[in-house]
């Protein structure tokens, strides 16, 4: 396995990671802090922190390429929308797992509007995450609506990955995130207006909360998974978001004391079994570690 093959799986094992992690922390935050007020600021940091490097990309992309940064930011935003509203009418397990199938609905969705074929060991990996995360967070329950609204939200970052797979190659990934990232700032600065949310953040908790997620997670981690999805099809990418699952998973049992009985355990086995499976880089990083054969 060559070093170049390699290097966006890492890379995206990292976000994934970090988006696991933020999970507990925008938890609290949340506690002390409006939600849409927190998505604001999150992206306002996000975009302060890519413009000095987005700027020249920026001048120099084309009308096309505006567009397109806004359409998939306005995707990524009603991602986070519908699945914020979807999660105060439904469980949070429900949430985990709907949210989820954005892993399902992402190769159907490249298939129809850009006829990207997906090979059968991917369809596999997709089966064992659909597994996975049923093990991790159970059998849908709660509200309909809620669960109607978080299903939305699925569809909506299925869009917006499928959409990533062909704008991602054509356009500078500088560029491209700040404009995803600006998108949701005014999105959701405008929904914390209409609903009275605006406040100013205090206290380390949320402020802690809102740099991890505006720096790391936003900015940082946009840009690089901006970046995988130039060199990857959109079935693939989709597959290897879901490790954020598993990560959470294992951030909430490590720093928040939740327990994750066996079934959750073995949710993210079956679900990092697909994964390794169907991403050559996973699959080869395997075989160096297991012995061979004489």
């Amino acid at each position: 396995m060559t070093q170049h093959r390699a290097l966006p799986l890492v890379a995206i094992v990292g976000v994934t990671a970090v988006w696991g992690l933020t999970f507990v922390q925008v938890q609290d935050a949340l506690a002390l802090y409006p939600l849409f007020a927190f998505l604001a600021v999150r992206f306002a940091i996000s975009s302060v922190a890519l413009a000095p490097f987005a700027w020249s990309s920026l001048r120099a992309l084309p009308r096309e390429g505006v567009v397109a940064g806004i359409g998939v930011g306005a995707l990524l935003a009603a991602a986070y929308g519908f699945q914020t509203a979807g999660l105060e009418l439904t469980t949070v397990s429900s949430t985990g797992f709907i949210t989820g199938l954005y892993v399902v609905f992402t190769p159907f969705i490249a298939l129809v509007l850009f006829r990207t074929s997906v090979p059968r060991v991917v369809w596999i990996g997709v089966a064992c995450a659909v597994a996975g995360l049923l093990l991790l967070n159970g059998a849908p329950g709660g509200s309909a609506l809620g669960n109607a609204l978080v299903l939305a939200s699925a569809l909506a970052a299925a869009m917006q990955i499928a959409a990533m797979e062909r704008y991602a190659p054509r356009y500078d990934p500088r560029a491209l995130t700040f404009l995803q990232m600006a998108t949701c700032f005014v999105g959701f600065t405008a929904i914390a207006v209409v609903l009275g949310e605006v406040e100013i953040p205090r206290g380390w908790t949320v402020w802690g909360a809102l740099l991890v997620t505006g720096v790391f997670a936003g900015a940082l981690g946009y840009l690089i998974a901006t970046w995988v999805q130039a060199r990857t099809t959109a079935a693939r990418a989709a597959l290897l978001f879901t490790l954020e699952a598993p990560f959470a998973a294992l951030f909430g049992v490590l720093l928040a004391d939740e327990v994750l009985g066996w079934p959750g355990w073995l949710g993210c086995a079956v679900l990092m079994a697909g994964i390794v499976v169907s991403e050559p880089a996973a699959s080869a990083a395997l075989r160096r570690f297991l012995p061979r054969g004489r």
